[in-house]
């Protein structure tokens, strides 16, 4: 959900681009008024070739929450009496929607209506409500009249009758929410025999558009985490072989599967009947496409789904590392073959798959009731005792020679339009080298958002087991973190008390060692090279006073690891059986992790709610997004200071 600057300098190809040329086109997960005003959404336009936009309940919330886009709507709305929270943020959402769709009508016109949309949520309340979602979807495409816009039903078994009934009325139809093959064959009937409605009583098939929204990482996450726990208990070769070869590898199985369904039923007698009327297949959009797990490529959804007649929307840093990075190839229909063999697997492991789908599209259906709840939060508090979001103004008062050299710098970071090019990991900012490999950081809270369950559940996990104390064993910056956390939020109730041992003075070993109970503490082993001389002592030493104390068998069990992937700690963890092994992101820097595993495991541990700590985070990144003012963006003007100052 974070802005990024999403346009890069000039290069001889780019791979964004490149898409088109397999048949996919890009549309961009994000969506905020500077987006719009500031002229990036039509730079991305021209220069990538964007071809349409989708948005939810989450996106605007921290647009709204975290910047001043929306200052003067909001404030006139203040004297409205006669509007709920809903209606106030509709007026917010259609204004952006009608304003982006219009920028987007040149790339409708051009691609005869295949593209060029902008897509608008109905209630998340109404998941389960087929005749609510109808109403609401026929006022919504009512209020914002524009022809380029797709309207957002989710793929429940309450949504798709009223998919049926919207797309035989001539209301385009962006069904959300997909992740089972089986729900998808629902969805395309539910799409067919709407058409077959609407040309039956006269309507013209041939304006209509739908594309079907299958989720891809969210599978990943939870496949993967059930592997996981399975591989902790798999004693036979044979069947922890079967396991690992699963990690990673069912969603994208799960999409080229499902992209073979859609050849088949686009290529039926029903179907050349509608084309036959000017009918258009209703595309498999690919959503979810960033990796939130850093031991995968970060552009993998991305490369693993390219082919013709498809859509990625692809939120702002995958996006960005797919220009930077990324290989476009027609990956879709390679290894169909070994796409079934992973489903088959998946199945004699004893994982159901529609279980699987099941439980997302509940879990999925939750977090969008529970982002909209925010939404109407936000909007209502900043409709009622303020103008201005969540974030604090930033002001400073400097002596005069110093601020006139920082307001210097600030017009030299606008002329070169620097923010932007950060947030493209411009290398050019710095020595032009390896810069760009190393800004892991600046989207790494989208990332984290994506497992925020699994380190509910393992705190949960450790607070329910009884472990009264949490001893992190780091030094520099995978110990920074944890301190501050540890300071800052003290002991909270019903947790683990926090500690955070970084030095190898005997004295401070033997001093900690004495503060907490060996047979009742977690050991969080924490090194990004996993080479670390200090944490690594510290394993050694602590990992045979537990060995003496609870038995070698269970030694394992009272220990975390937190390193980058395929590092000498991971080794070391999976031979001694710890308990967990989180992974660090090999593009962020010790003393920039704070917000990966490096400082949300030890935080969740503590009982500080992952899922808060990254929303509030998320809004001081939509704060400091490209498109905000460089005089406004807070981050920037303090790094201006600082440099200025030091």
């Amino acid at each position: 959900m974070q802005s990024t600057g999403i346009l890069e300098t000039a290069k001889a190809t780019n791979p964004v681009k490149d898409l088109q040329k397999f048949g996919q086109s890009v549309w961009l997960d994000y969506i905020r008024r500077n987006l719009i005003t500031s002229g990036e959404l039509q730079r991305l336009i021209d220069e990538d070739g964007l071809r349409g936009i989708t948005s939810n309940p989450a996106i605007f919330e921290k647009a709204i929450s975290g910047s001043n886009d929306y200052a003067d709507l909001l404030k006139s709305l203040q004297s409205r009496t006669d509007l709920d929270a809903k209606a106030r943020y509709e007026i917010l959402a259609i204004r952006d929607i009608q304003d982006a769709a219009d920028l987007l009508r040149p790339v409708y016109q051009e691609t005869k209506r295949r593209d060029g949309y902008v897509s608008l949520e109905v209630s998340p309340y109404l998941a389960h409500d087929t005749e609510g979602s109808i109403q609401e979807a026929r006022r919504l495409w009512k209020a914002v009249a524009r022809e380029n816009v797709m309207i957002k039903i989710p793929g429940t078994p309450e949504g798709l009758p009223a998919i049926q009934q919207l797309i035989s009325e001539g209301i385009n139809i962006n069904i959300t929410l997909l992740f089972s093959q089986k729900v998808y064959v629902q969805v395309t009937e539910a799409y067919l025999a709407g058409l077959e409605k609407l040309a039956a009583s006269g309507g013209d098939v041939s304006k209509m558009a739908s594309v079907a929204s299958f989720f891809i990482s969210r599978i990943d996450s939870l496949v993967d985490s059930e592997i996981e726990n399975r591989l902790k208990h798999a004693k036979d070769a044979r069947e922890q072989a079967q396991l690992k070869s699963l990690l990673g590898k069912v969603a994208i199985a799960n999409g080229k599967l499902t992209y073979q369904l859609y050849q088949s039923i686009f290529s039926t007698t029903r179907w050349k009947k509608l084309a036959s009327l000017g009918a258009k297949t209703q595309r498999v959009l690919w959503a979810s496409t960033s990796t939130k797990n850093p031991a995968y490529r970060d552009v993998l959804y991305v490369e693993e789904l390219i082919g013709p007649d498809t859509v990625n929307t692809i939120p702002p840093a995958t996006l960005h590392a797919f220009r930077d990075h990324g290989h476009a190839r027609l990956s879709l229909t390679e290894d169909v073959d070994a796409a079934k063999e992973t489903m088959e697997t998946l199945a004699k492991v004893g994982i159901s798959i529609d279980q699987v789908t099941s439980k997302l599209t509940e879990d999925g259906v939750r977090l969008f009731e529970e982002a909209f709840d925010k939404l109407l939060q936000a909007v209502e508090k900043s409709t009622k005792s303020q103008t201005s979001p969540k974030i604090n103004r930033q002001s400073y008062r400097l002596p005069e020679t110093l601020t006139a050299s920082v307001k210097h710098h600030i017009d030299d970071w606008r002329a070169g339009g620097k923010v932007r090019r950060l947030w493209q990991r411009d290398a050019s900012l710095w020595t032009g080298t390896d810069e760009a490999n190393w800004l892991g950081w600046l989207n790494v809270t989208e990332e984290e958002l994506g497992q925020e369950q699994k380190l509910r559940s393992v705190a949960e996990e450790i607070k329910k087991e009884g472990f009264r104390d949490v001893l992190v064993l780091g030094m520099g910056g995978s110990s920074l973190c944890p301190e501050v956390l540890a300071l800052t939020f003290g002991p909270i109730s019903g947790y683990p008390k926090s500690y955070v041992l970084d030095s190898t003075d005997p004295a401070q070993v033997k001093a900690f060692e004495q503060k907490v109970d060996v047979a009742k503490t977690l050991f969080v082993v924490s090194s990004k090279s996993g080479s670390t001389l200090e944490p690594n002592i510290f394993k050694q030493y602590f990992f045979e006073r537990v060995k003496q104390t609870v038995g070698a068998d269970k030694a394992g069990s009272h220990f975390i690891a937190i390193t980058d992937p395929g590092s000498k700690l991971q080794q070391v963890a999976e031979a001694d059986h710890f308990r967990h092994i989180f992974h660090g992101v090999p593009s962020i820097g010790g003393r920039y992790s704070a917000l990966s595993n490096f400082g949300l495991v030890p935080a969740s541990l503590m009982g500080v709610d992952p899922v808060n700590f990254l929303d509030r985070t998320e809004e001081m990144v939509e704060a400091c997004a490209s498109c905000v003012p460089v005089e406004e963006n807070p981050g920037v003007v303090l790094g201006i200071i600082l440099g200025t100052a030091a």
